[in-house]
């Protein structure tokens, strides 16, 4: 029948097996799955593998399994990256609805965050300018940051915002490169399904923290970063467009 063949072309579409290559990328319709085993040289041991599940309109399920030893840097950021509707000026984004499903479970000791990750350029694919960081979940893992309180922890610029349904700090900082804006929810949970509008924090950026909205999107990412002990991410549903 059409429908069943249909239905079999569908599934032939999308590489579904696993990956486990430092720098291994899968092309999935309008997303590519990126290992970005990064920091893997800061580790004594481990790796992290990832593979994709299915690819339905704009909405993508996967699931990764990473185990990091030694070092206290980032280790991977196994993400699913946007391949489309990049390279608009902020100030023309009308809006970038996401919605995020997943589930996770992680040794004691794991530190990791899940966190969207944007990148913006002052002209259309240049180098990066600005990071934003959205984190729905923290293990032991802490925002980049300027400032820090006398205990250790970092100090947020700004407490208690509230967007898209959630109270967030909000951190500014640099990794070297160019300036990072992170949003940690402020009851230090963790957000498992978020549904919501990703140019509300842009736009919070441009209007509060000094982003300049002449810059432009050039990166829409959502994944995990991992330092260290290990975890299994499975992704139910995971959509991002830019509008």
């Amino acid at each position: 029948a059409p429908s069943r063949d249909g239905f079999v072309l569908e599934k032939r579409q999308i590489d579904t097996s696993t990956h486990c290559g430092q720098w291994d990328t899968v092309v999935a319709g309008q997303y590519t799955l990126y290992l970005n085993q990064w920091g893997k040289s800061g580790a004594t041991s481990g790796q992290a593998c990832a593979s994709l599940t299915s690819l339905s309109g704009t909405t993508i399920a996967w699931r990764t399994n990473w185990s990091w030893t030694g070092g206290n840097g980032v280790k991977s950021y196994t993400n699913i990256n946007l391949n489309n509707g990049l390279g608009k000026r902020l100030s023309a984004i009308g809006s970038i609805p996401s919605t995020w499903r997943w589930s996770q479970t992680a040794s004691s000791n794991a530190v990791a965050n899940i966190a969207f990750d944007l990148f913006t350029s002052t002209t259309v694919g240049g180098a990066d300018a600005s990071e934003i960081m959205i984190w729905l979940a923290n293990l032991r893992a802490g925002p980049i940051s300027y400032n820090w309180n006398a205990d250790g922890t970092p100090r947020p610029v700004a407490t208690n915002v509230s967007l898209a349904g959630y109270s967030w700090n909000v951190y500014i900082g640099s990794n070297g490169a160019n300036v990072v804006y992170s949003f940690l929810l402020s009851n230090g949970g963790q957000v498992t399904s978020f549904s919501g509008d990703l140019n509300v924090f842009l736009r919070y950026l441009t209007s509060s923290q000094g982003l300049s909205s002449s810059q432009y999107i050039k990166t829409v990412q959502g994944g995990t970063e991992a330092t260290s002990g290990s975890a299994t991410l499975t992704t139910s549903a995971f959509s991002v467009v830019v509008n």
